[in-house]
C-alpha cells in the first residue's frame, strides 16, 4: 500500500479494526504512522482504550492518533468564512449573509465539506512528518461523498467565478474600459477567495487520484449487503478517477464447525467468499478471521499479522 491509505466500507464491517491493525503493523515495521478518524462515532478511542480527540497524541511507539470531529470542523469552517467575508463584502450585507451561513452550517453536505478541508490540511501538512497516514473513514455513503467533493466542488467554483466576473462586467459596462475591467477582476477579493478555494480543490483531486501516493481499501464481511455496497462504491469512485486496489474481508468464520446453525452459515459464507474472489479478481484480497471477543488494544497486534 502507499503512503496515504483510506479504509472505507459499510457501517459495522470492521473499518476501524482493520485500519488500526494496519497502522499498528506499519508502526511495528519502523514507520512513523498517523492514524486519523473521520467517523463521527470515533471508535479508535475504544479500541486503543485512550482518549484521542482533535490533538495528535502518541498511542504506541511510532504510532500516533487524531480524530476529526465533523461538528467542530463545520463550526470552524463557517467561522472562518464569516471572518474572511468581513474583508470582502460591504458591512451593509454582512448580517444577512451571516444568517445564510448559519442556515448553511446545518444543511446536508456542510459536515463533509468541513471534514474534507481538515483532512486535506492534515495530509498536506503532515505528509513530510510521517511515513504513513492511515485514514479510518465514516460509512460508505459518507466516504463516497467525501472523496467525490473535489470533482463536484471544482465545477461549482468555476461557475461561481464566472458569475462573479459577469456581475462585475455588467456593473462596469458604462465605462467601456476593457483594461480597467480586467484590472478590477484581477484585484477582486471575492474572485481571489474563490480561486484560492478552487486551487485547493484541484490539489486535493491530484492527491486523491495519485495511485503512487494514495491507496483505497474497502472493508466488507462475506455477506450479501456489504458485498453489493462495496461493488457500487468501487464503481462510483472509479468515475472520479479513484481506484480501489485492495479489499479486506473481515470476520470469516472458522473451519470445523459442528453445530447445524453454524454449518449452514459457513456454507453461505463460502458462496459469498467465492463471489468476492470472482468479482474482485483484479484486487488484492486480505482475509481476516472472526475473533472470539470484542476487539481491544491487545487484539490489534495479532490481527495486524494479516497485513504482512
Amino acid at each position: 500500500m502507499n503512503k496515504i491509505v483510506f479504509f472505507g466500507g459499510k457501517g459495522g464491517v470492521g473499518k476501524t479494526t482493520s485500519s488500526a491493525a494496519y497502522a499498528w503493523r506499519c508502526a511495528k515495521n519502523g514507520e512513523k504512522t498517523l492514524i486519523v478518524s473521520t467517523d463521527p462515532a470515533h471508535s479508535l478511542c475504544d479500541i486503543f482504550e485512550r482518549k484521542i480527540g482533535s490533538k495528535i497524541i502518541n498511542l504506541e511507539h511510532n504510532l500516533f492518533g487524531l480524530e476529526i470531529d465533523p461538528e467542530v470542523e463545520s463550526e470552524n469552517y463557517i467561522k472562518n468564512i464569516k471572518s474572511n467575508m468581513k474583508h470582502i463584502v460591504s458591512p451593509v450585507i454582512v448580517k444577512e449573509i451571516e444568517k445564510q451561513l448559519d442556515a448553511a452550517s446545518v444543511s446536508p453536505g456542510s459536515d463533509e465539506s468541513a471534514v474534507f478541508d481538515k483532512l486535506m490540511e492534515v495530509i498536506i501538512d503532515y505528509s513530510t512528518q510521517y511515513d504513513r497516514i492511515v485514514i479510518d473513514t465514516a460509512p460508505t455513503g459518507h466516504t463516497v461523498r467525501l472523496l467525490s467533493l473535489p470533482e463536484l466542488l471544482g465545477g461549482w467554483m468555476d461557475r461561481l467565478i464566472e458569475k462573479r466576473k459577469k456581475a462585475m462586467e455588467l456593473y462596469e459596462m458604462a465605462n467601456r474600459d476593457e483594461s480597467r475591467m480586467q484590472s478590477l477582476i484581477m484585484k477582486d477579493p471575492v474572485i481571489a477567495t474563490l480561486n484560492t478555494r478552487k486551487n485547493k480543490m484541484e490539489l486535493a483531486r491530484e492527491i486523491l487520484t495519485d495511485e503512487k501516493l494514495v491507496s483505497f481499501v474497502f472493508v466488507l464481511n462475506p455477506e450479501k449487503l456489504p458485498i453489493e455496497e462495496t461493488k457500487k462504491a468501487v464503481q462510483v469512485l472509479s468515475k472520479y478517477g479513484i481506484k480501489v486496489n485492495e479489499l479486506v474481508v473481515n470476520r470469516i468464520l472458522p473451519e470445523g464447525l459442528i453445530d447445524g446453525f453454524w454449518i449452514k452459515r459457513k456454507e453461505m459464507e463460502s458462496g459469498y467468499l467465492k463471489e468476492i474472489d470472482e468479482y474482485f479478481y483484479d484486487k488484492k484480497i486480505i482475509k481476516i478471521p472472526l475473533i472470539d471477543s470484542d476487539v481491544r488494544a491487545n487484539d490489534i497486534e495479532r490481527i495486524s499479522l494479516y497485513f504482512q
